[in-house]
């Protein structure tokens, strides 16, 4: 059996999927969930890249914030 083949959804799974949201929260909330997705996606993107180190650790010395010496 092909694997790839069970992780694609088809046109009918995903008209299934709107109309299962559509009845559980309505027209009106879906776009502010949507909203509320995509701000959480940029916040987790912005706190991703504030928390990348500029050097790493390995070519400073922690404690004096200076170059190791060899």
């Amino acid at each position: 059996m092909n694997l790839f083949i069970l992780g694609v959804l088809s046109g009918a799974h995903v008209v299934l999927i709107i109309a299962a949201m559509l009845l559980l929260f309505g027209g009106s909330k879906i776009p502010e969930l949507m909203g509320g997705l995509g701000k959480g996606m940029k916040e987790f993107k912005k706190a991703m890249k504030e928390d990348e180190p500029t050097t790493p650790p390995a070519e400073t010395d922690e404690k004096k914030k200076e170059p190791l010496k060899e």
